[in-house]
């Protein structure tokens, strides 16, 4: 059974999609989701350890050797991020029982959980398999029922943010089919360590650098980064806090991994940043994301679109240390993936225990609310310390990082980067003390105010969120914190993996 944990990783969650869908009952559908994303998360770390220990696995399915058959491949890097999907995915589960039973009508809890584990099955296959056109069918599963799952919202606007991200999804999606099928008329292949020999043996080629441009282009919509972004907010503002919880800390890192994998792997780096020039077109975006994003941030009254601002930031931050080119930087962007999908997983699950009790998430509804819900404003608290970048928590491990990866760099312009960074965690600090001020200095509305959304209940009635909702929320809180204290394992794994994917021997 353990030579076929690469395909098991994304066969089992499959499967599940459609038994979620038939048993018509929204806690048995809880019931197999959440035993699918515990079964994955303990595949991710079976075949983690696998990679350590012995190198790449290498999986031909149905016994079709590549490049004539479909090849799941798995390395450090891909083996960090299906940890990265599924840990997520084995937290946020436990904690949509109570959410989603809150904000979604019981008919279609059944039909959330499918499109749940469909997107969960989507974004694995992205990061397992070794094929590039298998890439792009898994997107396409987990984009769509990313569409779905964020319609659900009880915001008539959520089926607006859907709509948006659809057609913003489909134009990142056409673009990344088309330079694919670029690829494969110039090599007849479609297989990526294929692609990566016979791409460089083709030399300087009008059609393949055409198809680096359609990707470059596709992806990074698909990833929000700046200014390709403006389906990212609506989309996290109005959907279901569970799903907001699980996109915002996975499909934007999946995107990531696609950009790694493609400009590092099967283009190469040399081709990527010395004849295609790509840091000259990140490092500005990532740049301008970094400190715009984290500005509108501060002038939202709404807290989940605060969020969602400051998460095209923190993209920023991850594309900037892939626009180094270095092995620290890219170890600082790799670090950041796992690190910000525990920073805004904590975040948006304590905004989904607000959401729960006080049926608002605007920081008007918030004033005073740390009274009523302590244990969650202080888990929004901590995530927003991490957040900042404050020591011993992992924000601060990713910004160190990056400031080591631009002072190794020559020229004076490193040290504005660096100086861009502290900045910008200053202005975290500020859009943070926005909701520490209202929550814990502010008086509480009156009680005949409603409470913001559900029937009956006014701002005296708002108790502290249920167990089901705060412990896996502290779950992420206190992770944010062990691995800011003590970063060995993941800054190892990601600096092993920036290697990996520069070249160099370990």
């Amino acid at each position: 059974m353990t030579a076929h944990l690469p395909v098991l990783q994304v066969v089992i969650p499959l499967l599940a999609a459609p038994l979620c869908a038939m048993v018509r009952h929204g806690r048995i559908a809880w019931g197999i989701a959440l035993a699918t994303s515990w079964t994955t998360f303990g595949i991710a770390i079976r075949l983690l350890a696998q990679v350590q220990a012995e190198g790449p696995i290498s999986y031909a399915l149905g016994g079709w050797a590549a490049p004539v058959g479909i090849e799941y491949r798995v390395d450090l890097v891909n083996a960090f991020v299906l940890v990265i999907v599924t840990a997520i995915g084995a937290v946020v589960t436990p904690y949509a029982l109570k959410s989603v039973e809150q904000e979604i009508d019981a008919a279609k809890i059944p039909l959330f959980y499918a499109a749940f584990v469909l997107c969960l099955t989507g974004l694995l296959g992205i990061a397992v398999t070794g094929d590039v056109f298998n890439v792009f069918v898994f997107l396409e599963v987990s984009s769509l029922s990313a569409y779905a799952l964020i319609a659900l919202g009880q915001d008539r606007r959520a089926l607006t943010a859907a709509y948006q991200y659809l057609i913003m999804g489909s134009i990142g999606a056409t673009f990344i089919v088309i330079g694919i099928g670029m690829m494969y008329v110039m090599t007849g292949t479609l297989n990526m360590v294929d692609l990566s020999v016979l791409l460089a043996e083709l030399g300087p080629n009008r059609t393949v650098a055409v198809a680096f441009g359609f990707l470059s282009v596709g992806i990074s919509l698909k990833l929000a980064l700046f200014p390709l972004h403006f389906w990212l907010p609506n989309a996290y503002t109005y959907a279901p806090s569970a799903v907001t919880a699980f996109i915002a800390s996975t499909a934007t890192k999946v995107a990531v991994y696609m950009l790694l994998r493609f400009f590092f792997t099967v283009f190469g780096g040399v081709f990527s940043f010395d004849v295609m020039q790509l840091d000259r077109v990140l490092l500005p975006l990532a740049l301008v994301a970094i400190f715009s994003m984290s500005l509108v941030a501060i002038f939202q009254a709404n807290v989940k679109r605060m969020l969602a601002y400051s998460s095209v930031a923190q993209i920023g931050y991850m594309i900037l240390g892939i626009s180094m080119a270095s092995v620290t930087g890219l170890t600082a962007g790799i670090l950041h993936l796992f690190n910000h999908a525990l920073i805004k997983g904590g975040l948006f699950m304590a905004l989904g225990c607000v959401m729960y009790r006080v049926g608002s998430v605007e920081i008007e509804a918030m004033r005073g609310l740390a009274k009523k819900m302590p244990w969650t404003m202080a888990a929004f608290v901590a995530g927003g310390f991490s957040l900042i970048g404050l020591p011993f928590t992992v924000g601060f491990i990713s910004k160190w990082y990056l400031i080591l990866g631009a002072l190794e760099r020559d020229g004076w312009q490193w040290w504005l980067v660096v100086g861009l960074v502290l900045t910008t965690s200053l202005m975290a600090l500020v859009y943070i003390w926005r909701v520490v001020e209202a929550a814990y200095f502010q008086e509480a509305p009156n009680a005949e105010s409603p409470g913001g959304g559900f029937p009956g209940e006014g701002t005296s009635a708002v108790v502290e969120a249920p167990l089901a909702l705060l412990i896996p929320t502290w779950v992420l809180i206190v992770a944010n914190f062990y691995f800011g204290i003590d970063a060995t394992f993941t800054a190892k794994v990601a600096g092993s993996a920036a290697r990996s994917l520069m070249g160099i021997a370990p």
